[in-house]
């Protein structure tokens, strides 16, 4: 697979002649070069950098010969499009003065001017012999900028005359000569030219050439020049090569010669000329690579391969360790790793990277699969995302090679298939032992004898200590079959090397390996001294550089005292900058890598000046993955007082050539240092403080802001769904950088707005970083949490739907749109993210009611390789829960931390046995037989509560202040606990206890026991004051204090309640009263009671009962479903649901209390254990261990959201759109106010509704129920009629509102006045299909394959649809309301003909062709006539436009469910069910709602379901309206302007605010 985007950027070495285009450069500059480099960076990605060698005002800071000579071989090879603009005018230039002149022609020169008497004096003192340049030549001993008044030219001019004396003795030949006249414009030019192959040519160069006429000629010489340079040099180019040169003149006015004007003139014309050609040229040379940008996996595959590639081009010196890594990879028969060890810039990066490609080549007869991880820190923020990552590259790598491999072939022992491995590594939650299930699965699957797995980790120690060791745990010991696994890591990584040992001890050593051990340990060591000399000989010959024999034994002596490879090629760097003559000595060398890149620093500093130099580096040092060089530019050209060209920042990184790669980051190529020790040298020089590090980050945040913002406002100008790939992907990288620098800057404020800004997300989901953004937005660091509730549910949407996103990432905005809405209230600061979202047109006005919440919290502990089992779970109202496993182990969840509870006693670990809660503390009971009393409010430790017998198990606790009360199972014991006094006493009850709770002042408890009765004792005085019981002895489960009101409530075991009076305080409770369920209940489960909302729930395996508290009366009791025992019941916060727990169910269910309809489903993945409430959530701890966290708030908004009991089958809009009916063919319907967005009142029936029907004015509601017809007011709800005896299956209302049709199939159909039901007429024959006329005189329908059309005055059948000549059956037909007289029919054969039905005569208009059919159940047709849908089938909707006589198809995601017409004849919406691949999760198959606009068939818009819908319809004001088959509604504007909802807001219950209508008791009206 290619890289996304390989492409470099453009780099353009501007040539000219300095003196004679000022101008012209400069409104280029301004006018021409930024637009270019925005137009290429939006539409190729591309970066555009133009090279000015003469931008600076000052020409001492202009470049010499040869560094233009450097800076135009660096545009011509790495430039991905054209690298040279030439600007030539009508003045050749000076000519420059050579930087290097050989030595036997420097000595001829001064020879024949000493011949002709001229004196050489000044030459010899400007030049100065270098024996260290190849070939040895004088040197200009400052290199003084072209064109610089300092007598540079004189010089010039007289070495054009030495040249001359030469060439008159025939020393030197004409051309010779003319190459000291040359002016730094041809120079320049003939060095980028000459000699270059065309490919090099053709496209990659642009010249100009203008020629002004009618001004004053130059001299002689200078015309011969840039004649030769025209008309010699660059035609013959443009003959015989193609280069691309444009001419043009401007004509003078002789008295005035060559004018501003007509400069300006000149330079508005150069600029749209130059401005089209570079658009052209880059536009045919830069690919438009528009890969997947969500294929993030195999994108850092590819990028890992690259990285690898460019690093094994720094192997310049044979290891005689590669050999010894040869023969462990040719090796079959080795089970354990090869560990490659070296110390720090030991070159075991650039060592494992040459092996990497070098593998191929040594297993010659087998096709080896090579992955490779070179530097895992930059994107490795876990073990669990490292594994993930190598997981892909493996799946990747065998499906790139042979997809199917291994298919339906696998005889591993291993759960888990590729197929499965890749499903779970969807999943951004995947924790450490699931990815560790994943890697050992595809190693022991994937490799073969044919097809081995060769691994390199490189930098293993680099990821950090724990990240290293877990990956060392992770690894399978011993090695699969055909697996080979090299590891690099740092010699004085002890602990890493030592776990590597315990994990392959010396029994899976193959034969050889170092004994101790069980794998193969290879140490890199010192490189050979004479193989670097020789590298750093080489290096200089191919600068052109040499050193005498003196220094070349320093330099030997130097690499003898560093073995590194590195140090030699940074002594090269300053060994390149020594003359013959320099004075160097030992004490001129640095000693070391880190000495010798702060010496290269301190250079570049005198070279550069120190400011740019410094913001330079630290800027690369900084970054998070590198930058590219546009942003390195710009962020330098920001810097004051400094003022940093393009020509500068090239300069200095062509002297940092050798340290700087360039990698492909995210599709962008961006430079980084070759070795992470040039950072460690930066971060001492220039960033040493703390203060310093955050300023360079700071700046660096408010550039990549900046960029960021203008991106993102860039993306608001275009649909966000036709981004391409390119831009998507460097969006996502400036976004990363954006929240690196903001954390590394300490502004956590704006960090944490950046990250629950939807532009940030939608960048990084496009891009395939949806784990990095969920691993990001659950980061909780120090004072980054704010908006943390907010992070972390958009965290858990997005974790939760990672499967649907990373197939198809485009969707997220209509995901977010369908989840977020319904909360907005609850999470306010997600207002301006859904308010971000691009809706195309398409809005929700009012959400269907969620048939589930998505989860806050999904916790598990790290148990190690197996998975354990709860024993017991408490929770406390902070939020605080502990899970106490069957091993012992106890775990505590806090925040959104998991963390081992561990008790050390004696040396040795305490095991738990069982915990309890009450308020905010927690007792833990160990199977030692101790106690530990916990304050979950303070971070302080468990207290050892001593009790002095042995216990039994811990059946309960309460807490009151520091008074603390427990009982065992079994016992009769009351142990009471004084924390304030250290105090413990025993309260001894007459049967076994089963329940406490103390009095709210503390000064008393009551006890409920086995036996029925209820002990009250004196806490202050550890005594007995009363007690009292049942009359039928039955256990209590619970007691209940009402102290406001004197009372004291006992549950009973069999679900009965009494009531007894506490008035008295010293004497027994008096009996009040005594109620039961009024049904046999299984022994009460469990308990909750509700102060605020007066209820109490009790909960049997087969009952729920709630209790009304007031009165203690049953309010109301639901059964379990079928088949199904309850376990647990608890109330929801707001006291409108209760959610409880069913035996063997994977799901938290949730009732309404007030219509006992199950409203919620809280997926937990597993069967839970236990059920939890906390002030803010609902807690379910899994069977397993995990734990799973709701939001009590959205759980209520949920639960209360309105739903009909049934799936809505029918839905009737009112014209002005606010108000409309819906229908579950209940004895209900529903008026609801779109504005509330809840149910406004309820229309009730004695029998289920059939059809609704409103009036064209809004008036009349009309229904049929049981065949009975209701005629209500719409707006008071009064029912006016009930009519009897209608035998009717289906009701029309006339358009004039005044009529009402009921039809029927058995007996009459009858056509009655709505206001007072009396019959018009009856209409003999049945109907199908039936309309009334838009005039309200037909009813027209279909009967024996005719169309017949029946007087609504007097039933006959007045017309009749004929066709001459033959008769075919109507499958379909539709009125006009915009064409009364006319009725548009559809005939069997697909012919469609227009009837008039005054004067009953047809027009044929279209005949359908043979591959397109009519669907008569999807046919309709706009109220003006202009299209009509025929047929929704095969994933395509087929529409006839009627005005242009042609049909139009467009595909659909999947198949069609529903489709509708707007009358207007503007848009059609459809239903569509997306066609999903096996094993793809539920929201792949959600249905989609679309809207296509008719015009243009562009679509406006699209809206996630997550549900199924029953109906479909689009009513006035531009809405479309949703029924769906759990009962709830769906609303959804075209216009895209969005409702306020009344019923977001926190615990809003719409039942108490409906009205309910009740029906006429019997008849008013009967038909007979």
């Amino acid at each position: 697979m290619e890289p996304l985007h390989p492409s470099g950027p453009v780099k353009v070495y501007l040539c000219s002649n300095p003196a004679d285009s000022v101008l012209e450069r400069r409104v280029l500059r301004d006018l021409v070069f930024p637009k270019l480099g925005r137009h290429c960076r939006d539409t190729l990605g591309v970066d555009v950098r133009v090279i000015d060698p003469f931008e600076s005002s000052h020409p001492s800071q202009w470049p010499d010969v040869n560094t233009r000579k450097d800076l135009i071989k660096e545009c011509r090879e790495s430039s991905s499009g054209p690298f040279l603009l030439a600007l030539i005018g009508h003045n050749y230039g000076r000519p420059s003065l050579p930087a290097l002149v050989e030595v036997s022609r420097f000595l001829m020169f001064l020879q024949q001017m000493q011949r002709a008497g001229l004196s050489t004096k000044e030459l010899e003192r400007v030049y100065h012999r270098d024996e260290n340049v190849s070939p040895p030549s004088f040197c200009l001993r400052l290199a003084p900028a072209p064109q610089e008044d300092d007598g540079t030219d004189d010089l010039a001019r007289v070495l054009e005359g030495a040249a001359s004396l030469c060439a008159r003795q025939q020393l030197l030949t004409q051309e010779e000569v003319v190459a000291f006249s040359r002016s730094v414009l041809d120079g320049d030019l003939r060095f980028a030219l000459d000699n270059c192959p065309p490919d090099d040519i053709i496209g990659r160069c642009l010249v100009y050439v203008h020629k002004v006429v009618n001004i004053e000629e130059p001299a002689a010489a200078e015309r011969d020049l840039l004649s030769d340079l025209i008309d010699n040099f660059l035609r013959g180019l443009v003959d015989s090569r193609g280069l691309a040169a444009y001419a043009a003149a401007t004509e003078c006015d002789r008295r005035h010669g060559y004018t501003a004007h007509r400069r300006r003139g000149y330079a508005r014309l150069l600029c749209r000329q130059v401005y089209a050609d570079l658009t052209a040229s880059i536009e045919g040379r830069v690919s438009n690579s528009d890969r997947r940008a969500a294929d993030a996996p195999a994108r850092e595959g590819v990028e890992q391969e690259e990285l690898c590639a460019v690093l094994s081009r720094f192997y310049h010196v044979a290891r005689p360790e590669t050999g010894e890594i040869r023969v462990y990879v040719q090796r079959r028969d080795s089970r354990g790793p090869l560990v490659l060890t070296g110390g720090p810039c030991a070159g075991k990066t650039v060592l494992l990277a040459h092996c990497a490609q070098q593998i191929k080549s040594w297993l010659p007869d087998i096709d080896p699969a090579v992955v490779i991880l070179c530097t895992p820190s930059l994107h490795t923020p876990s073990a669990a995302h490292l594994l993930a990552g190598l997981c892909h590259r493996i799946l990747r790598t065998y499906e790139r090679s042979s997809p199917a491999h291994h298919e339906g072939t696998f005889t591993s022992n291993s759960d888990l298939n590729p197929a499965s491995v890749s499903r779970a590594l969807r999943n951004p939650d995947l924790g450490f032992y699931e990815a560790t299930r994943c890697l050992r699965s595809l190693l022991s699957l994937l490799p073969s004898s044919q097809r081995p797995l060769v691994l390199i980790l490189d930098g293993v120690d680099q990821t950090g200590r724990n990240v290293a060791l877990q990956l060392v745990r992770s690894l399978p010991s011993p090695l699969p079959p055909g697996v080979k696994l090299i590891l690099g890591v740092s010699s004085n990584q002890t602990a890493v090397l030592q776990a590597i040992g315990r994990h392959y001890p010396e029994s899976s050593a193959p034969e050889g390996a170092r004994r101790g051990s069980g794998y193969v340990h290879v140490a890199l060591g010192s490189a050979d001294r004479k193989q670097r000399v020789e590298m750093l000989m080489s290096q200089l010959s191919s600068s052109g550089r040499r050193v005498t024999s003196g220094q070349l034994a320093l330099v030997s002596k130097a690499l003898t005292s560093c073995g590194l490879t590195l140090y030699a090629r940074l002594l090269h760097a300053h060994a390149s900058l020594w003359c013959s003559d320099s004075d160097v000595s030992e004490s001129c060398l640095p000693d070391g890598v880190h000495s010798s890149i702060a010496a290269l620093l301190q250079h570049l500093e005198r070279k550069h000046t120190s400011c740019p130099v410094g913001r330079a580096v630290a800027y690369l040092t900084l970054s998070r993955v590198g930058l590219t060089e546009t942003e390195l530019a710009d962020l330098l050209s920001r810097l004051e007082p400094c003022q940093v060209t393009q020509v500068d920042l090239e300069r200095l990184l062509l002297d940092l050539k050798g340290f700087l790669i360039r990698r492909t980051v995210r599709g962008c190529q961006v430079l980084s240092w070759v070795s992470r020790h040039f950072g460690l040298v930066v971060a001492k020089t220039y960033l040493c403080t703390g203060e310093a590090r955050r300023r360079v980050h700071s700046e660096m945040a408010d550039y990549f802001g900046k960029e960021w913002n203008f991106a993102s406002t860039e993306g608001k100008d275009r649909n966000e769904e036709e981004q391409p790939s390119f831009r998507v992907l460097a969006n996502a990288r400036k976004a990363v950088e954006l929240m690196h620098h903001l954390r590394e800057s300490n502004r956590p404020e704006v960090r944490a707005k950046v990250l629950i800004s939807w532009s940030f997300q939608y960048a990084l989901v496009q891009a395939g970083q949806l784990r990095e953004l969920v691993a990001m937005l659950r980061q909780d660091e120090e004072g980054s949490r704010k908006y943390l509730k907010e992070r972390t549910l958009l965290a858990n949407i997005l974790a939760s739907s990672s499967c649907f996103l990373q197939s198809d990432p485009q969707k997220l905005p209509a995901l977010m749109d369908a989840i977020l809405l319904p909360y907005l209230k609850l999470f306010p600061a997600l207002g301006s993210y859904v308010g971000g979202i691009r809706r195309s047109g398409l809005a929700v006005v009012l959400p269907p009611a969620p048939d589930t919440v998505v989860r806050l919290r999904c916790l598990e502990p790290d148990s190690g390789s197996k998975r354990l089992s709860v024993t017991s779970a408490a929770g406390t109202q902070c939020g605080t829960v502990v899970e106490v496993m069957v091993d012992g182990s106890a775990w505590v969840w806090r925040d959104r931390s998991v963390l081992r509870l561990t008790l050390n006693q004696k040396t040795r670990e305490l095991k738990f046995s069982g915990v309890k809660s009450n308020r905010g503390f927690m007792l833990f009971s160990t199977r030692c037989n101790k106690l530990f009393l916990w304050d979950v409010t303070t971070p302080g430790r468990l207290v050892e509560v001593k009790v002095p017998q042995a216990i039994e198990i811990l059946e309960g606790f309460v807490a009151c202040e520091r008074q603390f009360c427990a009982w065992w199972k079994g016992d009769g014991v009351l142990t009471l606990f004084d924390a304030s006094r250290s105090t413990l006493s025993d309260l001894h009850c007459q049967s076994c206890v089963t329940c406490a709770v103390f009095s709210s002042s503390g000064s008393y408890i009551y006890c409920g026991q086995e036996e029925g009765a209820v002990s009250v004792f004196d806490v202050e005085r550890r005594s007995l004051l009363c007690s009292c019981s049942n009359s039928n002895h039955s256990a209590v489960v619970s007691i209940i204090l009402c102290e406001n009101r004197q009372e004291m409530a006992c549950v009973e075991k069999t679900g009965g309640v009494i009531l007894w009076d506490i008035t008295a305080e010293a004497q027994s409770p008096r009996l009040v009263k005594e109620s039961s369920a009024g049904v046999e209940s299984d022994a009460i489960l469990n308990t909750d009671y509700s102060d605020a909302f007066s209820r109490l729930l009790l909960c049997d395996s087969r009952h729920v009962t709630v209790w009304n508290t007031c009165e203690w009366e049953t309010c109301d009791q639901f059964l379990a479903p079928q088949d199904r025992k309850f376990t647990q019941a608890v109330f929801s916060q707001d006291g409108h649901l209760f959610l409880a727990l069913l035996d063997a169910c994977p799901q938290v269910l949730a009732w309404r209390v007030s219509t006992g309809l199950c409203v919620l489903s809280l997926d937990a993945n597993e069967p839970p254990h236990t059920l939890l409430k906390t002030a803010s959530d609902i807690v379910c701890v899994a069977g397993d261990g995990r734990l799973f966290a709701w939001d009590s708030g959205m759980v209520g908004v949920a639960g209360a959201a309105p739903k009909m009991g049934r799936g809505v089958e029918e839905v009737v809009v009112e014209q002005s759109g606010r108000w409309f009916y819906t229908s579950d063919r209940s004895d209900s319907v529903w008026r609801w106010d779109l504005e509330t967005g809840l149910p406004h009142s309820n229309f009730l029936h004695e029998s289920p509704v059939e059809k609704v029907r409103l009036s064209r004015d809004d008036v009349t509601l009309v229904t049929l129920s049981g065949e009975e017809i209701y005629i209500w007011r719409a707006e008071t709800g009064q029912n006016v009629h009930r009519i009897c005896g209608s035998r009717a299956t289906d009701i029309l209302i006339a358009p004039n509102s005044n009529f009402g049709v009921s039809l029927s199939e058995q007996g009459l159909s009858r056509v009655w006045k709505l206001a007072h039901g009396s019959v018009v007429c009856a209409i003999h024959l049945y109907l199908l299909d039936a309309q009334v006329s838009p005039e309200s005189t037909f009813l027209i329908g279909r009967h024996g394959g005719d169309l017949l059309a029946a007087s609504l005055w007097s039933g006959m059948i007045s017309k009749r649809f004929s066709r001459a000549g033959s008769w075919e059956d109507v499958v379909a037909f539709c009125t006009l309301s915009q064409n009364p007289d006319y009725v548009v029919v559809m005939v069997a054969s697909g012919v469609l003909y227009t009837w008039k039905i005054s004067d009953e005569t047809a027009c044929q208009h279209f005949r359908l062709p043979g591959t397109f059919y009519c669907q008569p159940q999807h046919f309709q047709m706009t109220s003006d006539g202009s299209f009509a849908l025929l047929s929704a089938d095969n994933a395509a909707i087929t529409l006839l436009d009627v005005t242009r006589v042609r049909l139009c198809s467009f595909r659909t995601e999947g198949s069609v469910i529903k489709a509708r017409l707007d009358e207007t004849g503007c848009y059609v919406a459809y239903v569509s069910r997306p066609t999903c691949q096996e094993n793809a999760c539920s929201l792949h198959a959600s249905p989609i709602l679309t809207v296509v606009r008719l015009s243009d068939g562009e679509k406006v818009g699209r809206v996630l379901l997550c549900k199924d819908p029953l109906t479909l319809l689009m009513g006035g004001q531009q809405l479309v309206f949703v029924g769906f088959q759990d009962g709830s509604v769906g609303v959804y504007s075209i216009s895209g302007q969005i409702a306020t909802l009344a019923r977001q807001s926190k615990g809003c219950c719409f039942d108490s605010a409906t009205m309910t209508w009740f029906p006429r008791a019997t008849p008013k009206i009967i038909w007979s």
